[in-house]
């Protein structure tokens, strides 16, 4: 009995109800004007043009989120979509939704009222008064059962309001719902999302982990030593330790400020030229080469690739130095290579060591693409291949 009852204690009951009656509410008036019934036609047929706006998407969908699912209109998880319509798809979703939503509205508001005038009229009957006869739901005669009735007709007005809005809640969620093309785009966002915390996460813990694992043991065995030269070679090492700890952790903290930014103002390879420019800044010697159309690069490959580039130049600065680079993009068919390569060094990380080299690896292997790094002919080459499809 306590869940029958239950739909009927929330706001949301009611606001659903209100949304419905205010799909009617402007048809409702021209039947002041005229009363006939292709006055519902014309109302339907209005709504066709309204429904090609792209901005109606946008007002449907924050009186969705706001009456029909009880959230705020600034929520994003009620499977309510507020952007304007991108594609016909949009705008034929939303005809249709205005469409329903009168259809809907119409019907609710007409039953609701005639179950309620109907409750009027059996108890004017029980009492000896006269009614309109000719009325839906009306009781021919004067009879004093005929009040028993009542608790009926407010019991079918009562699961009238709550069905129609559970339906039309449903509807919304099919109709104002994302896109097969924001369902993408969100799944694209949330996947690199993850993929930034994936690597933030290994970062800290190669880097930062093992700097505070070196101070520890360095500080612990110059307490134990208790040699003076030891301990300045101790605390010089915990020194450099220390600073490439901050370099590192400066770097994840950068990437932690861009997550909040929406996937397509991150940097792509068309902001090559700032890592370049930083690099230069640094000491290095980068003499770049950027061939085949760049800008046509699809998004996440073009974003993968800007971050292979920058990671590959932050490993040339940090094990190798203020030395020569060089850098070749080139986009072909179906395929974007990028190579940067540098003079080796005896600082060579190996295969398996390191978090950024594996990051290479794993982005490209991500994007169906391969990546190989290594010593080659005198030099330290990192060269990825991505295919643009």
């Amino acid at each position: 009995m306590v869940r029958l009852l239950r739909p009927f204690g929330r706001a949301v009951t009611y606001t659903r109800l209100l949304h419905l009656f205010i799909a009617v509410v402007w048809p409702s008036m021209l039947l002041f004007v005229r009363e006939a019934w292709w006055i519902w036609a014309v109302a339907a047929a209005a709504l066709v043009p309204v429904g090609l706006v792209p901005a109606m998407r946008t007002v449907e969908g924050l009186q969705a989120r706001l009456l029909l699912t009880g959230h705020r209109h600034d929520s994003g998880s009620t499977g309510i979509v507020v952007a304007p319509s991108a594609t016909w798809a949009d705008r034929g979703r939303l005809v249709v939704w205005l469409q329903a939503r009168l259809v809907l509205g119409c019907a609710t508001s007409v039953v609701v009222a005639q179950l309620l005038y109907a409750s009027v009229d059996s108890v004017s009957s029980a009492f000896g008064r006269d009614v309109d006869e000719s009325a839906p739901f009306a009781l021919a005669g004067h009879h004093w059962w005929h009040v028993v009735l009542v608790p009926s007709a407010l019991i079918a007005s009562a699961v009238t309001v709550v069905v129609s809005g559970n339906l039309i809640t449903a509807l919304a969620l099919r109709l104002l719902g994302p896109s097969p093309t924001e369902r993408l785009a969100a799944l694209e966002e949330r996947t690199e999302q993850l993929l930034e915390r994936a690597r933030i996460a290994r970062e800290l813990h190669d880097s930062i982990g093992h700097a505070l694992t070196v101070a520890v043991v360095q500080a612990g065995a110059a307490r134990a030593a208790g040699d003076p030269d030891f301990t300045a070679r101790a605390l010089d090492a915990i020194e450099e330790t220390g600073r490439t700890a901050l370099e590192d952790l400066e770097r994840v903290l950068g990437v932690l400020r861009e997550s909040g930014r929406p996937v397509g103002g991150r940097p792509t390879l068309t902001d090559a030229d700032r890592l370049l420019e930083s690099a230069r800044a640094s000491g290095a010697k980068v003499d770049a080469d950027m061939t085949g159309p760049v800008d046509t690069v699809p998004g996440p490959v073009s974003r993968e690739g800007y971050r292979i580039l920058q990671e590959c130049l932050t490993n040339v600065l940090r094990h190798a130095g203020p030395v020569p680079a060089r850098v070749r993009i080139a986009v072909t068919d179906g395929t974007l290579a990028l190579e940067v390569r540098n003079p080796l060094t005896a600082d060579v990380p190996g295969p398996g060591r390191g978090s950024g080299l594996r990051g290479i690896r794993e982005r490209a292997a991500l994007l169906g693409g391969s990546a190989r790094t290594g010593p080659d002919h005198g030099d330290w080459q990192v060269r990825v291949e991505l295919p643009l499809r």
